[in-house]
């Protein structure tokens, strides 16, 4: 029998360029024959990065071995570093009372993350396996809406009474230094009965005070502090105009939750940025290549599969006007570029009035003001747009009436598409639908028959001046 590899078998700094495929072999080996101490310890000599990759490409069974045979606290360092939808699938196979156990060792952040994502039956088993304080902790994080303090906000801080001595703070951070090591910790709170904030203490000056100073004597009183419920936006505002790591969150009556970090805010702000570069780009899922084939083939298909229902009825417009087509065939040059251009002109609007919503600078209800800032860019835009394509089908066709027949079209379409992608979104977002998600498809659909209809509705009337 061949010899399973050892734990000194791989170093990844001798190895900097070993495939994801190499790396999985080699642990699904060690998965399968070599022992829990061989195991646990090549995967700690491993980079977050590569560790990540390598169990990305495990299959099923092997990653949930593998998590079964590590210990919690290793297990919940390896899934924080993969992709969120591969630790979903991974958590959500194995048995609820292994995934409490791992899931207790995350931040809490991530936690909640994690069991959000989860289908509602695989999340209660879970939450089911974790003691009751635990579990109704974690419930009220995911309660929080993700894009708020409170959904982003870590619930471990260091907390202490005003009359806590400095020899007791350090004597607890010394006892629970395996808990705070984890934690990307700057400073801790001051808090009255009821835990209400009342001071922050650097931890600067409590390392630098007497053993009998007191919290109350060293603390900066009136803390800023945000409530559970600021939106990310003003997160993102607030971490602009503030140089700090992290800020306290309360909510009502000023009792202290947690804290919200900078690092936090940024990853959730690209993270939904990425989110809607996605959507916008028909994947509806987060998709990673080491999903099965038939599983990621079957979620692109949901989106292309409405798509080109949406093309035919677009398409059928061109059918509805094939004679004037065949005697004016140079107008098949010119569709595409209509289509294209005024798709353009509309997905800029979008763009903008998404932008808008996420910061809060606009809501559903203001679609009337939206339409009448819009207005005057896509007269000046369609004026542009159209003189200058006029001029190219001049020249192209040699006819002047070709070139005013596309000028006046994509002028007049680049008008409709600003106006009916700046309006999509509010439109969307007001019936609970994702304007990331539906708002391309349905521009496009829009401007495709207005495009198409105005081309060859006016090369109609104007057919006598055209051939």
């Amino acid at each position: 029998m061949e010899t399973p590899p050892t734990a000194t078998a791989i170093d990844p700094e001798d190895h900097p360029l070993e495939s994801a495929e190499q790396l999985a072999e080699e642990l699904a080996e060690l998965v399968r024959m070599g022992d829990d101490a061989d195991l646990s310890q090549y995967v700690e000599q491993l980079e977050p990065r590569e560790a990540a990759r390598a169990v990305c490409e495990l299959s099923d069974e092997d990653e949930a071995r593998l998590l079964e045979r590590l210990i919690p606290q290793q297990a919940s360092a390896l899934l924080i570093d993969v992709p969120e939808v591969e630790a979903v699938e991974a958590v959500a196979a194995l048995p609820p009372e292994t995934s409490a156990a791992i899931i207790q060792h995350m931040p809490s952040n991530k936690q909640a993350d994690l069991v959000s994502a989860l289908a509602d039956d695989e999340a209660d088993a879970i939450l089911a396996e974790m003691s009751p304080t635990d579990a109704i902790k974690l419930q009220q994080l995911v309660s929080y809406d993700p894009d708020t303090a409170g959904g982003l906000m870590q619930t471990e801080v260091l907390a202490f009474r005003e009359s806590s001595t400095v020899a007791q703070i350090l004597q607890r951070l010394r006892s629970d230094a395996g808990r705070f090591r984890q934690l990307d910790i700057q400073y801790a709170y001051v808090v009255a009965r009821g835990r209400k904030l009342v001071g922050v203490l650097r931890l600067r000056d409590l390392l630098l005070a007497d053993d009998s100073a007191t919290a109350g004597e060293l603390m900066i009183e009136d803390p800023i502090a945000l409530d559970a419920q600021t939106p990310i936006a003003e997160l993102d505002e607030f971490f602009d105009d503030h140089a700090f790591l992290g800020v306290p969150v309360v909510e009502a009556g000023g009792r202290l939750l947690g804290v919200v970090t900078r690092a936090a805010v940024d990853e959730q702000s690209q993270s939904n940025a990425e989110r809607d570069y996605r959507l916008a780009m028909g994947v509806v899922q987060e998709e990673i290549r080491t999903m099965p084939t038939l599983k990621r083939s079957r979620l692109r298909l949901s989106w292309l599969s409405v798509n080109i229902l949406l093309n035919v009825v677009a398409a059928s417009v061109i059918a509805g006007f094939q004679n004037t087509l065949e005697q004016v065939i140079a107008l098949a040059v010119f569709l595409p570029i209509i289509s294209d251009m005024s798709g353009c002109s509309g997905n800029q609007a979008v763009a903008v009035s998404m932008r808008e919503l996420s910061l809060g600078l606009i809501e559903p209800r203001e679609l009337w003001r939206v339409w009448r800032k819009e207005f005057t860019v896509g007269i000046l835009n369609g004026l542009a747009l159209g003189i200058l394509l006029g001029a190219v089908g001049w020249w192209y066709a040699g006819n002047p009436w070709l070139g005013v027949v596309v000028a006046v079209a994509l002028g007049t379409n680049t008008l409709v598409a600003v106006l009916i992608g700046s309006s999509l979104p509010l439109i969307l977002k007001a019936r609970g639908v994702d304007p990331a998600l539906a708002s391309g498809p349905i521009l496009t659909t829009v401007t495709d028959m207005c495009g198409f209809f105005l081309v060859l509705g006016l090369a109609t009337v104007m057919l006598e001046y055209l051939v």
